[in-house]
């Protein structure tokens, strides 16, 4: 099943659309879709917006190759012509398998002003109208079982026709060319059975016995298979044939995916077995996936306090706003002629009560789920929150060996994690400065290194280094308590 849609999806019961987790995941690939789209001070003259599309950018292969853009690698922020997402699920054979492309499409905004003759000639403004290349979104849909892609991959070939049309201007002051141009594009969905000893998870039948379910490597391939440009065409005109933001969200309703980035233990060899190449998914709930050329955690969500997108998550949507309100009435017309997105957030800014800049100034939640016996009257974030722990002297047993304060561990971080700067540190050892309970229950070893210079200096400052128990290494036989 395919389908290229614009405007509002209509839910499909059976779909992706209906898939729990479905709408977190959309909210959050929204941001992803115009992440840098439009950058504050949101006009058209400011630097920033003047060269744009940072993340997830598929151009044409030919040109592709001919400029070197045909690395890997999961940083979106790299261009090329091609993403790939492989991701672990687990189903039976009649379960369905949906993938969501979306992407953005360049479209030329032209207003022509109105010669005397009654001819039209190009300009770069005419009244409030201003040439500008706007962004197009587009969706398609990919659908098959479990046991279709375990016959053969599923292609789709994916055609958006180019087209040129002409609208007035208000007030007989002129017209608008709009102008979008051809883009071809392939989108291949394939599954694969892991091999042992990641073929079957365990799973708990309704008998509470152990029944054991396939676990399989799904990998979807997109590439932007245009032969427009030409390898000597700017990268602008290039962007014209291009797949913008491009990230796909993946929903399994019969069946479920699993964590990328924290594995169960069955199938951390089939995890690292997973090559994804300028984007990386990410769960969404047990059943969806959003693959992504920024990187998330997974989960990811928007906070609920924000009233809408800033096209910037990485900034702060108080400051932002703020921000957005001392723009002087000429820059603010600007913004506002510079793309109807624009003008949105302009008045959604303007509109915002007192109150509801107060929300945007932070907030403080519970991370601990309700109704499980931990909730107390005292905020979860002060010591007093649960008295029975004692950092400077609970103990965990590692391997048989109880580790308290003092005990020397060798480091094993995990190098398929989130922390880059953890493969600098395997195999150094450490000193346990405290066990610590965190807010979701686990427990972390604080520790200093032992042959850094500043350790005691760290020790001073309370300035120290988080590790999980099955991270370290006992190197003694214990402390005694």
């Amino acid at each position: 099943m395919t389908r290229d849609r614009k405007g509002p999806p209509s839910v499909d019961a059976n779909g992706i659309d209906a898939a729990p987790g479905f709408r977190a995941a959309l909210a959050v690939a929204d941001s992803v879709l115009y992440e840098g789209y439009l950058l504050y001070p949101y006009r058209r003259s400011s630097p920033k917006n003047r060269i744009r599309w940072q993340f997830g950018v598929l151009l044409p292969e030919p040109w592709a190759r001919a400029h070197g853009l045909d690395g890997g690698g999961v940083a979106g922020s790299a261009e090329s012509w091609w993403q790939r997402t492989e991701c672990l699920l687990t189903g039976p054979a009649d379960a369905l398998v949906h993938c969501r492309l979306r992407f953005l499409h360049l479209r030329r905004r032209t207003p022509e002003e109105l010669l005397p003759d009654g001819g039209h000639r190009a300009a770069d403004r005419v009244g409030d109208a201003l040439t500008f290349d706007e962004a197009v979104p587009r969706e398609f849909d990919l659908t098959a079982s479990v046991a279709d892609l375990l016959s053969g991959p599923k292609r789709l070939d994916l055609r958006v026709p180019g087209f040129e049309t002409i609208t007035p201007l208000p007030g007989s002051a002129g017209r608008t060319r709009w102008r979008e141009w051809p883009l071809l594009a392939r989108a291949t969905m394939s599954l694969t059975a892991c091999a042992p000893p990641d073929l079957h998870t365990p799973v708990r039948d309704e008998h509470g016995g152990q029944e054991p379910v396939p676990l399989f490597k799904l990998c979807v391939r997109v590439e932007n298979v245009g032969r427009e440009p030409s390898p000597e065409a700017s990268r602008d005109e290039a962007l014209r044939h291009a797949l913008i933001a491009c990230h796909t969200l993946l929903a399994v309703p019969g069946g479920r995916f699993v964590s990328l980035l924290e594995p169960p233990a069955w199938a951390e060899i089939a995890a690292r077995d997973c090559a994804n190449a300028h984007t990386y998914p990410v769960l969404s709930g047990d059943q969806v996936m959003l693959s992504s050329p920024i990187l998330l955690y997974d989960n990811p969500r928007v906070a609920p306090e924000s009233p809408g997108d800033l096209h910037d998550a990485a900034e702060i949507d108080e400051i932002l706003s703020l921000r957005t309100l001392t723009l002087t009435d000429a820059e603010k017309q600007e913004a506002r002629a510079t793309d109807p997105r624009a003008a949105a957030i302009l008045d959604r800014v303007e509109s915002m009560t007192p109150d509801d800049l107060a929300r945007l100034h932070g907030t403080t939640r519970d991370p601990r789920p309700e109704g499980t016996g931990v909730e107390s009257q005292v905020p979860w974030w002060d010591p007093e929150a649960d008295a029975s722990v004692r950092p400077e002297t609970d103990c965990v047993e590692v391997g048989g060996v109880p580790v308290r304060k003092g005990s020397r561990v060798r480091l094993r971080p995990r190098l398929r994690g989130t922390d880059p700067q953890d493969m600098f540190l395997d195999g150094r050892t450490a000193l346990v400065e405290a066990v610590l309970l965190d807010v979701d229950g686990s427990r972390h070893f604080a520790v200093t290194l032992e042959d850094d210079p500043a350790a005691e200096l760290n020790q001073w400052y309370g300035r120290y280094r988080y590790f999980a128990p099955d991270e370290t290494e006992p190197l003694d036989q214990g402390v005694p308590g």
